[in-house]
């Protein structure tokens, strides 16, 4: 048996408040599920993306020449509350 497989019937052994208590901690132990975490490498990545500049570039130009065409979002946007 893998130590995955056992990892996997561990948590399947555990009570709900357990599973609980886990899915908080993982992070700590597995730090890819830290979404902010991905994000700061994401965003601190310097690998150039020519792409993507020259697409924020040109969304802000047109920013600075029509920023009614950029309306301020909400959480109504998202389909929830903000």
């Amino acid at each position: 048996m893998s130590t995955v497989q056992e990892i996997t019937e561990a948590i399947q052994k555990l009570s709900p408040a357990e599973r609980e208590k886990l899915a908080e901690e993982l992070p700590l132990f597995l730090p890819e599920l830290n979404g902010d975490a991905v994000w700061e490498r994401i965003i601190g990545d310097p690998c150039p993306r020519p792409a993507l500049t020259s697409l924020v570039d040109g969304l802000d130009a047109e920013y600075q020449t029509n920023p009614q065409a950029f309306p301020e979002m909400t959480g109504d946007d998202f389909g929830r509350e903000a």
